[in-house]
């Protein structure tokens, strides 16, 4: 079985913890940061399967992040996965110029997280 890799971006460590334990516990590799400044220095050691991300955070936020990630793997198509609780159309409208993102609604399942990433992978083989 392939182990995917996972960047996980958030600032809050109770949401990345159980994230985190959620997807090591079905076999994902998990790298964690806590803005997107961090992210950034892991993106540039790693290229990612999945990048997952909030919105709103201290430092970088993910609006900021997601793409720069893009430029830095220009032939990469890794899924971006943005968690935001903010529902205005305009907090959203950004996501349409970034390639192979979308939006999951926070407070975020940890199952509903591992079905979505299971439907990607499959899809993808």
């Amino acid at each position: 079985m392939i182990q995917h890799h996972i960047l996980l971006v958030d600032d809050e460590p109770y949401v990345v913890r159980v994230l985190r334990l959620s997807l090591e516990r079905e076999g994902y590799d998990v790298a964690t940061a806590i803005d997107g400044h961090d992210a950034l220095s892991k993106l540039a050691k790693r290229c990612p399967d999945v990048l997952i991300t909030d919105i709103n955070m201290n430092g970088m936020d993910g609006r900021t992040l997601c793409p720069l990630a893009r430029k830095m793997y220009p032939d990469s198509s890794f899924l971006i996965l943005i968690m935001t609780s903010l529902t205005a159309l305009d907090e959203r409208s950004w996501v349409r110029q970034v390639s192979n993102a979308e939006f999951l609604e926070k407070p975020l399942s940890p199952r509903q997280l591992v079905a979505r990433l299971a439907r990607h992978f499959t899809s993808a083989s």
